[in-house]
């Protein structure tokens, strides 16, 4: 399939693919383990099944992987060239006349087909997504799963009944010591007390469901406030079906409560229409131009990884690593403070989004230019000799406290006297 590549660009897409889908799917699994541990608690909070939990990570998928695709793209071209820096490989190809251009080749052509996916993402994808996770996360809290119980407590499952379950087995579906206390409009009120009982779908309605009681005693109080008539009915029953309602999928809010659910069309649409609010078109713009801005970023990703892999000569040090790092995570910050702000009206989006990129943009293509064009050019000289020197610092310091707590734990011990 690569055949018609030249070899020395097949080589360069082999130290990049793998490093590259190995960061990022390390930092996606990293996003989603953190995301995960904070679902569990708030399902069993709630007390809905756990199969929900991994369908809401799916939905979180399309925005941890617009996170992740653009530090796993940084990382692997810099991986990739800082390999072939500390080999001396990357002397030899500039040697034989290959320029940095010509070596990015490969790089550059990974990062169009990421910057399409991203495109997808940020602007489709992510929007729908976010909105099917808000449904499941009101779909859990209302109970609309039909598995909101909680053990060995009172709920509120329909506008008139209070339910509460000793024992939960099965998933939720098995329960066990069931009270239930439901009032009728007409004032009338059923004490229900079971052995066990099993939820159940409907095919009549998809809005309610049957809890099936077994073994269990009705006391039914009429309401009828003469004293002499107040005496209730007690039934007992081998097998009773209690209708239970659930919240209607229509009372859930429509996609577009906040500017990350909109998907591009929908985003030019309220950003630059005189009939929506200023409010709502401030933060339409906010949100367009920092997905924009986030998308662009990208194609600057490989000059900065390169201009960060290659170290000063005899050193092997990994500092570019460290600060590709920072750079990458505090430029993403930024940007999402200037959304917050540029929402508000406070600043124009255009300043606040694009002032920063422009910013990042010369400083980026500033290093690369001091080490594609400038002899001997290192862009982070300067922080590696501070670096090297704080190193070389804290290595004698602990050095010296090596020594002194040896000589502590070891004193000389005189000879004894003949």
């Amino acid at each position: 399939m690569l055949k018609f590549l030249p070899s020395i660009d097949r080589y360069i897409l082999r130290l990049t693919i793998v490093p590259m889908m190995s960061v990022f799917v390390l930092a996606a699994s990293l996003l989603l383990l953190d995301k995960m541990l904070r679902l569990f608690d708030f399902v069993a909070v709630e007390g809905g099944p756990i199969g929900v939990v991994f369908k809401m990570l799916g939905a979180l998928i399309p925005e941890y992987a617009s996170l992740a695709i653009p530090l796993g793209l940084l990382l692997g071209i810099l991986f990739a060239f800082r390999k072939l820096a500390t080999t001396s490989e990357l002397d030899v190809l500039r040697g034989v006349g290959l320029s940095y251009g010509r070596l990015l080749r490969v790089p550059y052509f990974l990062t169009g087909i990421l910057v399409a996916v991203n495109i997808a993402l940020v602007f489709y994808i992510q929007p729908i997504s976010r909105y099917y996770y808000e449904q499941l996360e009101y779909d859990l809290r209302s109970g609309a799963l039909g598995a909101s119980i909680k053990v060995g407590e009172f709920n509120t499952v329909a506008e008139r009944m209070a339910l509460r379950i000793e024992e939960s087995e099965d998933n939720g579906r098995q329960l066990k010591g069931i009270f239930a206390r439901v009032a009728n409009q007409k004032g009338q009120v059923l004490s229900i007390s079971a052995r066990e009982g099993r939820f159940l779908a409907t095919t009549d309605s998809v809005d309610t469901i049957i809890l099936r009681l077994t073994d269990g005693t009705i006391i039914q109080d009429t309401g009828v406030k003469d004293q002499s008539a107040q005496t209730p009915r007690v039934l007992s029953f081998t097998r009773h079906d209690l209708p239970i309602d659930l919240p209607r999928m229509e009372e859930f809010r429509a996609r577009g409560d906040a500017e990350r659910e909109y998907i591009l069309p929908e985003l030019l649409k309220i950003g630059w229409s005189d009939r929506e609010s200023e409010a709502k078109r401030d933060a339409s713009q906010a949100s367009f131009n920092f997905r924009l801005v986030e998308v662009v970023m990208m194609l600057l990703m490989p000059l900065l990884a390169v201009s960060l892999a290659v170290p000063p000569k005899r050193s092997t040090s990994a500092l570019g690593v460290f600060v590709s790092i920072v750079m990458v995570v505090s430029y993403h910050k930024i940007n999402q403070y200037a959304e917050d702000i540029a929402a508000l009206g406070r600043v124009d989006p255009i300043i606040g989004l694009w002032g920063p990129f422009v910013l990042f943009a010369a400083l980026i293509v500033w290093m690369y230019w001091t080490l594609a064009h400038k002899p001997g050019g290192q862009p982070i000289g300067a922080l590696e000799s501070v670096f090297a020197k704080l190193s070389k610092r804290i290595g004698k310091l602990f050095k010296r406290r090596r020594h002194r707590t040896d000589d502590f734990a070891s004193p000389t011990v005189p000879e004894p006297a003949e």
